[in-house]
């Protein structure tokens, strides 16, 4: 996983060595990056393409090493294979042990007396003849068949080795030899033997180098999602992905660990192995490394040598010893040291005792301490003063670093450091606190703490701080505060499904306390956030509360607010069918919101302007003002705020719509940082749309599975998901997965207290595929009881797609374009239960998508060909299908693709673009094609789970999957049925 490009370079030059020229590739990268895994996999593929395969490596056994070991392992091998040729040449025997050795080569072996150069002539000469020996060797087996020499861990290599490994590469001609060889990067300190070598080999012709970098992090996450089983959360995957930066090893150790000691500790296992590159520092080095450690990942240079000045230390040679090391690398433009890898400093950190843990973060408190003012010193200062327990200095400067972050558009790290003077408020005393200058009161504390928390993508917690900071309000606090208070609760709770009831209370109790006083921004605020809250109770109360709001804002010059209530009469406008005036209003909100720099109410203006176009199928200006919005909500630091996430899934369901699907997929990636697990769902659901269409179904699974257990949470997260399972479930085949599906979010959707929701127009028509294909397989089966199930369901669909677009409440007061879509196609197809479709019904269906949903038009392009093949009009299906054709191609739709080729054959057609053999989608998951292909071979379920790391529950799973697939009541009965279907080769050992 992720080394395709590496892959690729390796295959290139195994073709190279295949057709005759003989090369080398010296691969380096960090320990644990995988070199190993990288050389197996191509010496597993070279072998099926007949070479032979020999290795060895070396180990770390001192300075001095064992002698030609990697080659002894790979003679030993050849032993096994052919020990004629081995045995061929002498002096190879020296290497292989139970070879007694000639009393004069053991005399060369030893150590020369004085005087006697010429025991050296023959020790050399002796080297010699086996060097040629080895070369020899390797030549004529080359000359048979292909020969790949692996030799790993070139980094703890005698000289005799690394000479030897010269000798052979520096001799590569026209041998059909590849040679590949592994070495830590990380382990190259400044005079390290091999060095000076690899500068003489990559400058031979036939040497490259190779460099494996860490993965980046999306491989990284998708590496742990694939190894993970059903017990490791998202979040935990987040973690490991995270902490391991890349590192295969280490995000499996951590993966392996955290069921045991959670994803946040580093296994003892681990802490040993990056441990032991740190205890081969002198102890003056080890001194600096436990430091450094104190003061996190990196420290400046000015920081550190200022801390270690006041305690009277010399770091330059430790320092230089711990960089020549590779324990520390140099950033030289930022003038830091850093850990070379994060969970090195952990195990560092984690090995301090507690009295030096406390006495090494007070020195870094009082440095601290008497530096001036600059960014970043209030949060350093704040952290090692907690550490070293001076709790009122770490109280202040956490109210300090909030501050910075905050004006940084920092949301999620001010937030933190709230939280932080939150835990230490009631342990330092009030008058301790205000000689320390504080002033601020709790519940402003926890007033803001509830607004960055919405900002910052966590609404659940601004609700927590928001009642909390309501809580806290006494008899003595003034009025407009206290309603300051109340709105800002109001807000978090608008932004949580389920409590808008609620919100308007607490809107309520802030209005009373306001209503009658004099206009200011507190009041401003509060009527506009009332405007919000009314809009869909009472509009003309709505508007009349956003004019007053604006007046108001005028008149106390708050911008903000002025903003927030003109977005509000665009929205108004927008509901009432007025575009003009709604586009006049949300223009004004985003300029005067500028102007103000009210980020919050600048996002929420532009979301709606950009919705307004959208709404209408005006596709290429809603995609705009939604990337430039998300473009804004990401420069602020906003881009987890409420609307930089609605935002953010207009871009994931707009992009999509207009057949971006790239840009798609990249707006809906999963944050890696910690989030509402709310708006992961959000953002995994309209995620897997795009994985749908492309045929990536495991992967369209996996963001299912994490959007499921938040379907109560918002109504988008359910009606998504439906989209996507249904779609996937109908082009796999899996029909009674489809009607599932179905009933279970329609049951969902009437959970909500909106009678008629447009979304069911789409869900219905996707469900009506499904109920089409059943109807079809149930008359093939002459099962009439099925036939009337499913033509009753068909029924019930049509009905609740008509009666969702006649009742429901569309945006603009009218069905726009996607609504109308939608219903044409639940209208054609119902038409399919009966014959192959209407084609009237489906040409409608492709006109109404023709606003730019390329994806959609073209899958009902799909149908309409399938109708006009069933009324005899093949030219005009030959057309649709090349139309269909050619937009799946550049969508890589490759499930639809598959179904037009299927049709194109079925139907006799020749399609420009369509190939005529007949294309099968793949109907298993990677993982469910590895159980079957073993079952296969006769494996029973612990066996398989032995083989794939899986337990054998899981094995149980996933051949229930497979046999409801492929319609098998048992294991043999599967394995025959994909035999016969071509979708498993025949099986071999």
């Amino acid at each position: 996983m992720g080394r395709a490009a590496e892959m690729t370079r390796l295959r290139a030059a195994l073709a190279q060595a295949e057709a005759g020229t003989a090369s080398a590739v010296l691969a380096s990268g960090d320990a644990g990056v995988g070199k190993s895994r990288l050389f197996g996999e191509l010496g597993r593929e070279a072998e099926r393409r007949g070479a032979l395969v020999l290795s060895g490596r070396c180990l770390d056994v001192g300075e001095t090493g064992l002698p030609y070991l990697p080659f002894v392992e790979a003679l030993i091998e050849l032993r096994r294979l052919d020990p004629a040729a081995v045995a061929a040449r002498p002096p190879l025997s020296r290497l292989l042990p139970g070879t007694s050795l000639p009393a004069a080569q053991e005399q060369v072996s030893e150590t020369p007396p004085p005087g006697r150069p010429g025991v050296q002539v023959e020790r050399d000469l002796g080297q010699l003849q086996l060097f040629d020996a080895l070369l020899e060797l390797l030549t004529e087996l080359a000359e048979t068949r292909c020969v790949v020499l692996i030799v790993e861990d070139l980094h703890w290599a005698d000289s005799s080795t690394r000479d030897l490994l010269s000798f052979l590469l520096s001799r590569l001609r026209s041998q059909r030899l590849l040679v590949l060889a592994s070495y830590r990067s990380d382990d190259l300190h400044r005079r390290h033997p091999l060095r000076p070598l690899l500068a003489e080999l990559v400058r031979l012709p036939a040497v490259e180098r190779l460099e494996l970098g860490p993965f980046d992090a999306e491989e990284t996450r998708r590496f742990v999602a694939a190894l993970a089983d059903e017990t490791v959360t998202n979040k935990m995957i987040q973690q490991i992905t995270a902490r391991s930066e890349g590192n295969a090893f280490f995000a499996e150790e951590l993966l392996e660990a955290c069921a045991y000691v959670g994803a946040d500790r580093v296994p003892d296992g681990l802490v040993d192995v990056l441990l032991s590159r740190v205890e081969r520092l002198s102890p003056a080095a080890q001194e600096l490394v436990r430091l450094i450690s104190v003061a996190g990942r990196r420290v400046v240079h000015t920081r550190l040598q200022g801390v270690t000045q006041a305690a009277g230390i010399d770091i330059e040679d430790a320092l230089r010893e711990a960089v020549q090391r590779n324990v520390l690398v140099v950033n030289d433009q930022a003038e830091e040291y850093a850990f070379r890898h994060a969970l090195m400093r952990e195990a560092v950190y984690g090995e301090l005792l507690p009295g030096e843990r406390v006495r090494l973060h007070a020195k870094f408190a009082k440095y601290l301490a008497a530096q001036p003012e600059s960014r970043g010193v209030a949060a350093a200062l704040a952290h090692h003063s907690l550490q070293s327990h001076d709790l009122r200095t770490a109280l202040v400067a956490s109210v300090r670093a909030a501050d910075e972050a905050e004006r940084i558009g920092a949301p999620a790290e001010s937030l933190r450091h709230i939280e932080q003077a939150l835990k230490l408020w009631d342990a330092v005393s009030a008058e301790d606190r205000q000689q320390a200058g504080l002033l601020v009161a709790e519940y402003e504390l926890l007033r803001t703490a509830s607004y960055l928390a919405a900002t910052a993508g966590q609404p659940e917690r601004a609700v927590a701080f928001g009642r909390s900071a309501v809580a806290k309000l006494g008899p003595d606090v003034e009025p407009e505060q206290a309603a300051h208070s109340q709105r800002r609760l109001a807000q978090a709770l608008s932004g949580v499904e389920g409590r808008q009831d609620e919100a308007i209370a607490a809107m309520e109790r802030a209005w009373e306390l306001v209503r009658d006083r004099p206009a200011s921004a507190t009041r401003a605020w509060v009527l506009a956030v009332r405007a919000v809250l009314l809009r869909k109770k009472d509009r003309e109360a709505a508007r009349e509360a956003a004019e007053a709001a604006i007046a108001d804002a005028r008149c106390a010059g708050n911008g903000g607010a002025e903003a927030d209530a003109l977005a509000t009469l665009g929205v108004l406008n927008d509901n009432a069918g007025q575009a003009p005036e709604a586009i006049e209003h949300f223009t004004a909100a985003v300029r005067r919101a500028g102007e103000t720099h009210a980020i919050g109410t600048e996002l929420r203006a532009r979301y709606f302007l950009a919705l307004h176009s959208y709404d209408r199928g005006e596709l290429a200006e809603a995609a705009r003002g939604f990337d430039e919005g998300a473009a804004r909500a990401r420069t602020s630091g906003a881009n987890w705020s409420t609307y930089g996430i609605e935002l953010r899934l207009l871009q994931v369901t707009g992009k999509y719509t207009s057949g971006d699907w790239d840009g798609s997929q990249q707006a809906g990636e999963l944050p890696s940082r910690q989030v509402s697990d709310m708006i992961v769902a959000r953002l995994a659901a309209a995620g897997a749309l795009v994985q749908v269409g492309r045929g990536r179904f495991e992967e369209a699974a996996r963001l299912l599975g994490v959007a499921r257990p938040h379907w109560h949470h918002d109504l988008e997260i359910p009606l998504n998901s439906g989209y996507a399972a249904i779609e996937m479930a109908v082009w796999q085949g899996d029909l009674d997965a489809v009607t599932d599906w179905t009933q279970d979010v329609l049951a969902e959707l009437d959970h909500y207290p909106s009678t008629w929701i447009l979304g069911a127009i789409r869900l219905s028509a996707l469900g009506l595929a499904g109920q089409v294909e059943l109807v079809r397989r149930a008359r093939r089966n002459r099962n009439t009881v099925a036939v009337d199930r499913s033509v009753a369901m068909a029924d019930t669909l049509v009905e609740r797609a008509r009666g969702a677009a006649q009742n429901g409440q569309a945006w603009s007061g009218t069905l726009g374009p996607e609504g109308r879509g939608w219903l044409a196609v639940a209208v054609a197809e119902r038409t399919r239960v009966d014959g192959p479709g209407d084609p009237a019904s489906w040409q409608e269906a492709v006109r109404e998508f023709g606003y730019g949903n390329t994806y959609q038009q073209a899958v009902c392009r799909l149908r309409y060909a399938e109708a006009l093949l069933g009324a005899d009009e093949r030219d005009q299906a030959t057309t649709e299908l090349a139309l269909a054709a050619t937009a799946a191609s550049g969508l890589g739709a490759d499930p639809l693709s598959a179904a037009i080729a299927e049709l194109a054959h079925r139907g006799r057609l020749s399609v420009p673009g369509v190939t005529e053999q007949r294309s099968q989608l793949d109907p298993f998951t990677p993982r469910e094609r590895a159980v079957l292909s073993l079952v296969a071979l006769g494996r029973t379920n612990r066996q398989v789970g032995e083989e794939l790391y899986i337990s054998e529950k899981t094995v149980s799973v996933h051949l229930s999957r497979i046999m409801t697939k492929l319609g098998a009541n048992r294991r043999a009965e599967a394995v025959a049925t994909a035999y016969e279907r071509g979708l498993l080769e025949p099986a071999r050992e």
